[in-house]
């Protein structure tokens, strides 16, 4: 998927995350950096941002951007996060892991949340952002869209506690966990 196509503000949206200098972020699903360029900027050269994709066509433009804005804190993985350990990353590694646009385009929601939570540290947070149902034509069909209410129960059956929601705008929720 290219990108979200202007359907969201990843700047404004990120701001919404508490990232702080140094912490390490994992996006899952990152496609072309969307939100990874934003995320590197924000935790600055202490951080370190792991983008994880299954196309090397996104990862190859991600790095592309991330050399063009003299960033090295970007570290790109080819990896199917449908996997038990498929993110390759270590169990308790991650202050915060990002999911925008990646769950309604997978039939195993539930495994993609598990990898998370294995990469989250204590108290880490879980962010997940995907496309709303019933947004006129924008976006994938309603059917492959889950409802925040939902998306909600699945990842709090993983074993998170729901934090806060957010403002993803207009055609899409945002909804924040802790790992427990």
């Amino acid at each position: 998927m290219p990108g979200s196509g202007g359907f969201m503000d990843p700047q404004r949206i990120a701001g919404y995350f508490g990232i702080l200098p140094g912490m390490k972020i994992a996006d899952f699903g990152s496609g072309a950096g969307y939100f990874t360029i934003f995320l590197a900027k924000a935790v600055g050269e202490s951080g370190m941002v792991t983008a994880i994709d299954v196309l090397d066509t996104a990862l190859e433009t991600l790095r592309a951007k991330a050399k063009a804005e003299g960033l090295r804190n970007i570290e790109t993985v080819r990896a199917n996060l449908e996997i038990p350990g498929g993110s390759g990353l270590g169990n308790d590694s991650q202050d915060l892991v990002l999911l925008a646009n990646i769950l309604f385009q997978s039939q195993k929601k539930a495994e993609i949340v598990a990898e998370a939570k294995r990469t989250l540290k204590s108290g880490g947070s879980l962010i997940v952002i995907d496309w709303q149902k019933g947004t006129n034509g924008f976006g994938p069909p309603d059917n492959l869209r889950t409802s925040p209410e939902k998306m909600r129960q699945l990842v709090v059956g993983n074993g998170f506690q729901f934090a806060s929601e957010i403002d993803a705008g207009d055609f899409h929720f945002g909804l924040i966990f802790k790992k427990l």
